[in-house]
């Protein structure tokens, strides 16, 4: 339509409605497109609810951890606990002094970790009687040695208001991150080197490393405690742990 015939047109009523027919499509699509831009934004903001929803079905989980193999000292014992429930429902460490190391499961029994440990220099399975009233300085090399048996553990505080897990408060037994004080004894050094032979250096304490500490011991032991689990250095399983001579009998009557 030319401008002259559109200002002819427009004066007349057939001119009003062919303004009318041109203009109301366009007014239809605008509040068409308006209610979709509105539907659009209704969809992009999801409730709180949702949005936890999504997060939680996003979330990643960790596969488990696989129990690497161990002496048949620790195999009877974690075989042994499992079976008997003998942590009660709390989390567990199951040190095995001839290998250096320990093991960590949580209160179900599920496997959490593995990490190397420092240990008394001394060897020996008990400790000396009164140690734990001793000065560090009157305790001789061959009484600082970590007791073997079965302990529950809680944290509490030692010398300079240090948090640390003790094992035998009465004769100064704890387990602790790695102290780097005295430079010489190279303690991190020993805990990272791939034989246990060299993971003889504390009074008697536990020391581990102090990411695992921080990370995974902390978090298991924090509420309420565990029990640890230290396998013995020159005693047998057996006459440190009596009821581990029962395992063949539980495992039949487990699997009943």
């Amino acid at each position: 339509m030319s401008a002259g015939l559109s200002r002819r047109a427009c004066r007349t009523g057939f001119g009003l409605a062919i303004a009318l027919a041109l203009v109301a499509p366009q007014a239809v699509s605008a509040r068409a497109g308006a209610g979709a831009a509105a539907t659009k934004s209704r969809k992009a903001k999801p409730s709180a609810q949702a949005k936890r929803a999504r997060a939680k079905a996003a979330k990643v989980v960790a596969p488990p951890l696989v129990l690497p193999p161990q002496s048949e000292p620790a195999s009877r014992m974690i075989a042994w606990i499992a079976a008997e429930h003998d942590n009660g429902g709390l989390p567990y460490a199951v040190i095995d002094k001839q290998a250096a190391s320990l093991l960590l499961f949580s209160g179900k029994g599920d496997f959490m970790g593995v990490t190397p440990v420092l240990l008394g220099v001394g060897i020996g399975d008990d400790s000396s009687p009164g140690i734990g009233a001793k000065d560090l300085a009157d305790i001789g090399p061959a009484e600082r040695t970590t007791p073997a048996g079965r302990f529950v553990a809680k944290f509490g505080r030692a010398f300079g208001r240090q948090r640390v897990i003790w094992v035998d408060y009465a004769n100064s037994v704890a387990l602790h991150a790695v102290i780097t004080t005295h430079k010489s004894e190279h303690r991190v050094d020993r805990l990272v080197s791939p034989s246990p032979d060299d993971n003889r250096i504390s009074f008697g304490c536990i020391n581990v490393g102090t990411k695992f500490y921080t990370r995974t011991l902390t978090p298991a032991f924090q509420k309420k405690g565990g029990v640890v689990y230290i396998l013995p250095d020159t005693k047998s399983l057996d006459d440190v742990f009596p009821r581990v001579r029962l395992l063949p009998y539980v495992s039949a009557a487990v699997a009943r």
